[in-house]
């Protein structure tokens, strides 16, 4: 679908715009192999496609990858706006089978395939097309709004976190920030009818940790009875599921109950009373295990091991990484107490990599949950807004220290196997859910007065 524009071009389809966007290999974790300028391609094409965009807007940049647009509103006083996006994406593995080369951004069978389609330059694209749009008609929002747009969101930059630095240094306060996270989804638990616009109002935490030991080296053939690297094993092995305590967030409990409200027989009754007894909630989420379980207790995943050189030879050292979710209510020092007194053994080394603390629940009532909620309205008419728990990191994060109303939110449709293709095999996103993504945020924006 192409539109015509005021002077009387024709402007080509929201879908070849996001697959050029995809066509730029904009991987983070790949700078050193790939360099930088694929990030500087794709900010030349953001002038290039969105050419109101950057005529009536100011840009900023912080440090090389974080875009900072502002859209100066009627209301100076008013505190403003801030949606945002990211534009790098997570790296390939070329092993795996996709149906299409992941940066092609082949337009097929009404959708968009390619690394990022969902994760996250569909969502990115979706609000800058919307403003695009908007200034196309001559509109002026009632207040300040900001674009931000990271680079390094899926490497844990900084871009993000320089932006929200800047907000703070320079008193600024949002009124209401949106990023990635939820979908529109179908039947969001199996015996739950219709569809449910699930808005992330909590995000829980992230820890990285390093976990090393030493011990005797020597020849395979002798093994000492620990050597380091059972040492490490060990320490692993006692970071099991029921390591953290499971407690259920308020949004979960609101969740519980709006999908109670419209599920019919035993199932509704069953979800009602769940809604009103956290403490019984959190132990049949942790049983359930997956996404259940990750909603209601930090998670612990060993995701890298290292030690030693040849297959003959005991290593004097052995490590093993850590990824924490840290649940909404711990924080990071309490969570590595934690973790050291599980793993009960004074040899092994915690380090602590990286590590932000979960964010504070947004309210699910007020001015800004009902601007979500009349976006909706525009965008996906009967498709209720649901409070949930964001479970990965955004860099809406950095903006949750300082701002009351911070919300996950990608106004696209996602079936099951498409957010599992996210990071995965063969991500795509239909053409049509993107017209209604942009409708989303152009509604959003409409309404800000």
């Amino acid at each position: 679908m192409s539109t015509q524009q005021p002077d009387g071009r024709v402007r080509p389809g929201i879908a070849d715009r996001l697959s050029r966007m995809i066509q730029l290999p904009t991987v983070s974790a790949e700078l050193e192999q790939r360099g930088h300028e694929p990030f500087a391609a794709f900010e030349a094409l953001l002038a290039e496609l969105y050419p109101l965009v950057h005529e009536h807007l100011s840009l900023e940049k912080h440090t090389d990858y974080g875009l900072l647009f502002h859209w100066k509103g009627r209301d100076a006083a008013s505190d403003p706006v801030v949606l945002m996006a990211h534009y790098d994406v997570v790296p390939v593995d070329e092993s795996d089978p996709w149906t299409y080369p992941p940066f092609e951004g082949r337009i097929a069978d009404g959708r968009v395939y390619g690394r990022g389609a969902l994760d996250d330059k569909g969502p990115l694209i979706v609000v800058i097309e919307a403003v695009e749009n908007l200034l196309a008609a001559g509109f002026t929002p009632e207040r300040d709004v900001y674009l931000s747009f990271g680079g390094n969101e899926e490497s844990f930059g900084t871009a993000a976190l320089a932006i929200s630095n800047a907000f703070r240094d320079r008193g600024i306060t949002p009124w209401l920030v949106v990023d990635e996270g939820g979908a529109v989804v179908d039947s969001p638990l199996p015996f739950v009818p219709g569809g449910a616009a699930m808005i992330g109002v909590g995000e829980k935490g992230i820890v990285t940790l390093r976990l090393s030991a030493r011990g005797d080296g020597g020849h395979a053939s002798t093994p000492p009875t620990l050597t380091a690297v059972r040492r490490i094993a060990r320490a692993v092995n006692r970071l099991d599921p029921s390591t953290f305590r499971a407690r259920t967030p308020k949004a979960v409990s609101r969740m519980l109950a709006q999908f109670a409200s419209r599920t019919p027989g035993l199932a509704g009754f069953g979800l009602k009373l769940l809604s009103r007894m956290p403490a019984i909630t959190a132990a049949v989420f942790s049983r359930l295990g997956g996404e259940p379980a990750a909603l209601v207790r930090t998670t612990v995943a060993a995701t890298m091991q290292s030690g030693g050189t040849a297959a003959n030879v005991i290593p004097s050292q052995a490590s093993a990484t850590i990824n924490l979710r840290l649940a909404l209510g711990e924080n990071v020092d309490g969570t590595v107490l934690r973790v050291r007194d599980r793993i009960h053994d004074p040899l092994v080394a915690i380090e602590v990599v990286d590590g932000s603390g979960p964010s504070p629940e947004s309210p699910t009532g007020g001015a800004q949950w009902e601007l979500l909620e009349q976006a909706l309205s525009v965008s996906h008419p009967g498709i209720p807004a649901t409070p949930y728990v964001m479970m990965a990191a955004t860099d809406s994060r950095h903006f949750h220290r300082f701002s009351p109303a911070v919300y996950r939110f990608a106004p696209l449709e996602m079936t099951a196997a498409q957010r599992a293709a996210i990071h995965g095999v063969d991500e795509y996103v239909e053409i049509d859910a993107l017209a209604r993504g942009e409708r989303f945020h152009r509604a959003l924006i409409e309404r800000l007065g």
